[in-house]
């Protein structure tokens, strides 16, 4: 193979991966939007008191600062993100762009608005 071919072949598998990240980015966007009004229409918020402030013992109820719990979303989601996404990777290439999308939207969404 010659040094021409290398390239082309290099420039080809580049191009590739970056249509299928703006397509996810797009896809996410597009699932945030859509399907978080979705959630929000079943599963309507009320003005109940959570069981941290109503029962408040001080030992397992405890009320948790808005920004604490964020911090623990953002590092369970950050921790396994990239120790499993790379295993899934490895295991079942490509198409592991589909499950990381259509994952985030239909299980992390509902998962993060009922928290």
């Amino acid at each position: 193979m010659g040094e021409a071919q290398i390239i082309t072949l290099n420039k080809g598998i580049g191009s590739d991966f970056m249509i299928s990240l703006i397509i996810s980015f797009a896809i996410l966007i597009i699932g945030y939007a859509v399907y978080g009004r979705v959630t929000e229409k079943i599963f309507a918020p009320d003005d109940r008191p959570t069981p941290a402030v109503e029962i408040n013992d001080g030992v397992d109820c405890v009320p948790m600062k808005t920004w604490k719990a964020f911090l623990i979303q953002l590092l369970n989601i950050a921790g396994t993100g990239p120790i499993f996404g790379a295993l899934m990777g490895a295991v079942f290439g490509p198409v592991v762009f589909l499950w990381i999308v259509f994952g985030s939207i239909l299980g992390g969404a509902v998962h993060d608005y009922m928290r």
